[in-house]
């Protein structure tokens, strides 16, 4: 897979223990392209992101998982990349998986694919069970707000084609971490290509 055209956002609140790892592991796996949105940390989760060579946006203010998503899209698409991937700063997601959700964009034809934590039971195992209740109720919610039915409306690994991102991030809204249900809420509403691809729980 081409990684060249692969922008990864990475939404960070006071992850000054995990970033710099994260950042690492995903250079090591052959990404150059990467946006850290520092959603207004009181750590030094930028000053570390920004000696991996990465690019950062800050937030003055701590706006939300939605907001810092927001800015971190609207900055990749200033690249025109083939692929934007939101990707969770903690670790919990492998690099390896981010080829999982770019591929069907790529050769497959779809617009947006979501990693999802829950469709592969081994996996399954690696997540608290009230977690899991959790996301379960959170996915069915989902479905009743509009949006597609999905196994991990929750994930935080996602892949959007650069026409999808373009439609979504005009409707996004979410400042907070609804933003998760609002995107597959907004995949249905564009019409939208959509598949969900098993991914690893770190």
């Amino acid at each position: 897979m081409d990684k060249e055209g692969v922008f990864i956002v990475i939404p960070a609140y006071n992850e000054e223990k995990m970033i710099g790892n994260t950042l690492r592991n995903l250079k090591k796996e052959g990404y150059k392209n990467i946006i850290v949105v520092d959603d207004g940390s009181a750590d030094k989760t930028s000053e570390i992101a920004k000696k991996e060579n990465v690019i950062v946006c800050r937030h003055i203010l701590n706006r939300g998982l939605g907001g810092a998503l927001g800015t971190g899209i609207k900055c990749a698409l200033l690249y025109k990349p083939r692929i934007i991937v939101t990707f969770d700063a903690d670790g919990q997601h492998h690099p390896k998986d981010i080829e999982k959700v770019a591929k069907p964009i790529l050769e497959e034809g779809y617009d947006v694919v979501v990693g999802s934590r829950l469709m592969d039971k081994n996996e399954v195992k690696n997540m608290p069970i009230v977690k899991r209740i959790g996301n379960w109720g959170l996915n069915f919610i989902t479905y009743l707000m509009g949006g597609y039915f999905t196994t991990d409306s929750q994930s935080g690994l996602r892949a959007f084609s650069y026409e999808a991102a373009k439609k979504i991030i005009g409707d996004l809204k979410s400042n907070r971490y609804e933003v998760s249900s609002e995107f597959i809420v907004l995949f249905k509403k564009h019409k939208l290509k959509f598949k969900e691809v098993p991914i690893k729980t770190i």
